[in-house]
C-alpha cells in the first residue's frame, strides 16, 4: 500500500496518495478493515487466480495474486486475477501498469461503494467502478489508460469538501435528484456517469466483473469508503492479463507505435497518460510537497503507535 500511495503522489493523483492514509488508518484502528489480514490465493480452472482478502487491505491481496498470475498469463496466452472480501485498492492504473511492465496487456475493474445513480434514475446503485488498460511500448514506460465511469472520482468532490470549494456543474445531483456545486450535497446525493446512459452502461460492466464474477458484495451492498461506519466493504477487483506476442506475434509493439506516431503526429493530440508521466519526472527532480495540516495528521498517526 505504500508504494502504490507513493505513487499516486508522485504522478499527480494527489487524491489517492498521501491525503488517504488518515482514512486507511482509521479504518485499521476501528476494525473496519482488518490490518493484520493474511489473504489467501488459489489456482482455479485452467487460467485463473483467485485471492480472498478476508476483509483486509487490497494491496497485500493484489500483491499475493499478481506471484502466481503474471507467470500464468504468459504460460497460457491470458488469465484472470479475482480479488474478493477487499477494499479500496487505491489507483487502478498503478496496478495495471505493474502487469503491463511484466510484458502483458491488462485491464482492471474495481467496484466502490455505491455513489452513481443509473442512467434517468436518482438513487446511488453503482460506486465510480473505475477501469483501466495498460499497454508494453517497445521503449519507456506502459502506456496506461485509467478512468471511472463517473464524470470524476468521488475523492475530487472530497477534495472540494475539504478545500471549501464548490465543484463545477455537472458533476453530481443532490439527494432530490436536482443538479448541485454543493460539495456535502453532492457526497449526500449521486455522482453523474460520464456520457451519460454509455457510462452507466460501463458501470454496470464493471459492476459485473468486479462484483458478480469475484463474489464480493454489489456496491449497494458496500459500506462507505470514507466513513467508519458500516463494517468491511468487501468490494472486488478484477484483472485479465493478456501476453500479446501469444496472438499478434513478436511485432506486436511496433505496430503499436505505429498505431501512437498516428496519434501524437496531430497538432493538439496526445497519448493518455502523458500528464502523469509529466507530473512523476517533476516529482523525481524535485521531490513530494505536503500540506502542513496533512503531514501533522499523518505524523500523529505515526506517534500514537
Amino acid at each position: 500500500m505504500t508504494r502504490s500511495v507513493i505513487a499516486s503522489e508522485a504522478d499527480g493523483i494527489h487524491s489517492h496518495g498521501l491525503a488517504r492514509l488518515p482514512t486507511y488508518c482509521e479504518h485499521a484502528r476501528c476494525g473496519k478493515i482488518d490490518g493484520h489480514a493474511d489473504p489467501s490465493a488459489e489456482r482455479v480452472g485452467s487460467g485463473g487466480i483467485r485471492v480472498d482478502a478476508r476483509d483486509g487491505f487490497a494491496h497485500p491481496a493484489i500483491d499475493l495474486g499478481l506471484g502466481q498470475f503474471l507467470p500464468l498469463a504468459r504460460e497460457t496466452g491470458m488469465a484472470g486475477l479475482a480479488v474478493s472480501n477487499s477494499y479500496n485498492c487505491g489507483v487502478v492504473g498503478y496496478h495495471v501498469e505493474r502487469i503491463a511492465d511484466a510484458g502483458l496487456v491488462a485491464l482492471g475493474f474495481v467496484n466502490a461503494p455505491a455513489s452513481i445513480a443509473p442512467w434517468g434514475g436518482s438513487q446511488p446503485v453503482f460506486g465510480t467502478n473505475p477501469l483501466a488498460c495498460a499497454v508494453p511500448r517497445s521503449q519507456g514506460p506502459p502506456l496506461v489508460i485509467d478512468q471511472s465511469s463517473s464524470v470524476v472520482a468521488k475523492s475530487e468532490i472530497v477534495v472540494h469538501k475539504q478545500r471549501g470549494e464548490p465543484i463545477p456543474e455537472g458533476w453530481a445531483i443532490d439527494a432530490e435528484g436536482q443538479p448541485t456545486t454543493d460539495p456535502d450535497a453532492a457526497l449526500k446525493g449521486s455522482m453523474l456517469p460520464m456520457g451519460g446512459y454509455k457510462g452507466s452502461g460501463i458501470a454496470l460492466i464493471v459492476e459485473i466483473l468486479a462484483a458478480a464474477v469475484t463474489g464480493s458484495n454489489f456496491a449497494i451492498d458496500a459500506s462507505s469508503f470514507a466513513t467508519n461506519e458500516g463494517g468491511s466493504p468487501r468490494t472486488g477487483q478484477f484483472f485479465i492479463g493478456i501476453h500479446p506476442e501469444t496472438f499478434a506475434g513478436p511485432g506486436f509493439r511496433q505496430r503499436l507505435e505505429y498505431l501512437f506516431g498516428a496519434i501524437e503526429s496531430q497538432e493538439g493530440a496526445r497519448l493518455p497518460g502523458q500528464g502523469r508521466l509529466s507530473a512523476r519526472e517533476r516529482t523525481a527532480a524535485d521531490g513530494i510537497e505536503i500540506d502542513e495540516t496533512l503531514y501533522n495528521k499523518i505524523a500523529g498517526y505515526a506517534g500514537s503507535q
